[in-house]
């Protein structure tokens, strides 16, 4: 007997951990992490040291940006069943023990997730002597804020390079299939100049037909690639193999090998023609890769020569007046290093863009910024994902855009699923926000409510921001364009309030979203919703125990209080049956909120009445909706002393 008793025993302590485990899930999904992490605590400190209780804990700190004690419970669920639990736990852990400094363990840990996840794009770039600043170049909200379109004018070929003028982009490609000839290198046909028409139609950039550029003398059997063009359209300066007379064939040096020169064409009519070889090219080494100054006095340019710091070096010329240049000048080792320099790029505002595999990057070229220009003792930026890879990234390119906040451009990659072997991206980090505001007032009166702590939530549910409302009860948030958020409001005496926005993609844009809290206490009651029980039992169900919290949450907020609660049948049943159920589910919840660690003689009594007391007409007889039954089904939970 004394056995059985035990697992009866067992078994309702087992009931009420369950209870409390779904009821801290119920808070967990709607945003209330604090609520949700006192009740995980408390099923642990009865014993359910279970898997699930551990690692939510984790995520309540985790979604707070607790990076501490997310941390401590991360770990404890590892230890509990690493084998088993879901990698992105461990991903987690690996994200708060960086944000702690920890990067060791983070390093550890990190392995162990290569190990598990190795297609997982964020390892893609990982090395541990630089963990810190892979996290920073890969940090992928960064990415989200970045559009990424491959080009659709993209061929199963090298497609490369972008310079945009007069509506025309220019680009390399060897998509030409009806020249025979191959490139050894490659086994694609030879590069050729391209053009294609791009016309903007709204906030959608529309491509037409690629096709030769405009122009006797550019394009030959050979290679030509990289062009820059002046402001005002009338030089176009192109790279080319070191070809012979007549184009026909490629001129070598005493090695055999043949290298790259840069040329100029002017524009004729509507042909470039007239091409002239610039005077600091040579036979001996390679130049190529050509970018202008914003006012076109400065030319920059790669190349292999004698005396540079590494592989390829960037230079500079400056253009005379005459049409002449002075003697090339190499950049420094502020930008060339002893591996490769190439695709130089200046932008309006005189940032200097290029690619390099010799500073600090994610794999073979990256893209890099600087503004060398202006100071020549500046550092170059790697910018980053998504506009680097584990590949090669280069050949970076700014729209000129006279709209205030636009920023888009183009640059090329051989990273995977592309189209062909090296592919043209079109990129768009224009900065595009909005505004979420709005006023908190009482929905009982509409009086503005002060100290209403307003909360920012993202799409996967971690609070993003957190402010309190002042004497007018506003609040703000800056937030980005085409997400989802929720906001929610809460305050001592009412009931929380979340509301869900959808930002547009219009810069700027307002969302209004005023929060009405309703208060929980009202003509000296404390008023929640409705407390279902399941028919002719007087169990606490979860959505109960849901609704109770703001009772348990009011009178810890007023220590003093004493309560009286009054629990209400509708009147189909035997009168009798219908008191002693009505008792039976008053003192259920006296109950519940007692076990919820408020003193018992702070509730004076719990009774129940029964069907004595209906709101309407619906007595023993009389032909009522559900709706009306319902009405009659209620508790009330009187304040006796403040």
């Amino acid at each position: 007997m004394k056995s059985k008793f035990l697992i009866l025993i067992f078994a309702l302590s087992s009931s009420v951990l369950i209870a409390q485990e779904k009821l801290a899930d119920k808070f967990f999904s709607n945003y209330g992490y604090l609520k949700a992490t006192e009740l995980y605590e408390e099923v642990l400190k009865k014993g359910d040291t279970s898997l699930h209780v551990l690692s939510r804990l984790g995520d309540c700190y985790y979604n707070n940006s607790k990076s501490e004690k997310a941390a401590f419970w991360y770990a404890k669920a590892l230890k509990y069943d690493e084998k088993n639990i879901n990698p992105e736990y461990i991903y987690k852990q690996i994200q708060s023990l960086r944000s702690l400094g920890n990067y060791e363990e983070a390093d550890s840990w990190m392995e162990k997730f290569m190990a598990i996840q190795n297609n997982d794009t964020r390892i893609k770039d990982y090395n541990p002597e630089n963990i810190a600043k892979y996290s920073e170049l890969t940090n992928s909200d960064r990415s989200n804020n970045v559009k990424i379109q491959n080009l659709p004018f993209n061929s199963k070929y090298s497609d490369f390079g972008s310079f945009v003028h007069n509506g025309q982009l220019y680009f390399a490609s060897s998509r030409n299939i009806d020249d025979k000839k191959l490139y050894s290198w490659n086994q694609e046909p030879f590069l050729d100049i391209y053009q294609v028409e791009i016309d903007k139609k709204q906030d959608t950039v529309i491509f037409g037909t690629p096709d030769f550029i405009t122009a006797e003398e550019v394009n030959t059997d050979f290679h030509e690639a990289s062009v820059a063009i002046t402001n005002n359209g009338n030089t176009m300066y192109f790279t080319r193999d070191n070809v012979g007379r007549g184009n026909k064939k490629v001129d070598y040096d005493k090695k055999g090998t043949t290298h790259l020169k840069l040329y100029k064409a002017s524009l004729v009519g509507e042909q470039w023609t007239n091409i002239v070889e610039l005077p600091f090219n040579d036979e001996v080494f390679s130049t190529g890769h050509p970018t202008l100054s914003p006012n076109n006095k400065q030319l920059y340019f790669v190349s292999d020569r004698e005396g540079g710091i590494g592989n390829t070096d960037i230079y500079v010329v400056d253009i005379e007046d005459t049409n002449t240049y002075s003697q090339p000048r190499n950049l420094g080792e502020k930008i060339n290093t002893e591996g490769r320099e190439m695709f130089p790029f200046v932008a309006k505002d005189s940032t200097f863009y290029f690619s390099s595999d010799g500073h600090l990057n994610l794999g073979f070229l990256d893209i890099f910024k600087s503004n060398i220009i202006k100071d020549d003792t500046a550092t170059p930026e790697n910018l980053g994902a998504p506009y680097n890879s584990g590949f090669d990234d280069f050949a970076y390119f700014k729209n000129d855009s006279q709209v205030e906040n636009e920023l888009t451009g183009y640059f090329s990659s051989n990273r995977p699923n592309g189209e062909g072997s090296d592919d043209i991206y079109g990129f768009d980090a224009s900065i595009c926000t909005q505004v979420i505001q709005g006023i908190t007032r009482n929905k009982n009166d509409n009086n503005i409510l002060s100290e209403v702590v307003v909360k920012l939530i993202n799409e996967v549910g971690k609070v993003i921001s957190e402010v309190k409302t002042g004497t007018d009860g506003s609040y703000e948030f800056t937030v980005d364009c085409n997400k989802y958020y929720t906001v929610t409001g809460s305050k001592d005496d009412f009931k929380d309030i979340q509301k869900k926005i959808t930002t547009e993609n219009q810069h700027e844009k307002i969302n209004n979203a005023d929060l009405d809290l309703d208060s929980l206490i009202n003509n000296s009651q404390i008023v929640i919703n409705p407390i279902f029980f399941d028919f002719d039992k007087s169990d606490i169900r979860t959505d109960a125990q849901y609704e109770l919290e703001n009772i348990v949450d009011v009178m810890r907020a007023h220590p003093k209080m004493v309560i009286k609660i009054e629990s209400h049948t509708d009147s189909r049943g035997r009168d009798n049956y219908n008191l002693k159920l009505s008792d039976r589910r008053a003192k259920s919840t006296m109950e519940y909120i007692i076990s919820r660690g408020i003193i018992k003689n702070r509730i004076e009594t719990a009774i129940g009445y029964g069907e004595s007391q209906l709101l309407n007409k619906c007595a023993n007889g009389v032909k009522c909706t559900q709706e009306e039954h319902q009405l009659n089904r209620r508790s009330y939970f009187y304040i006796l002393k403040e």
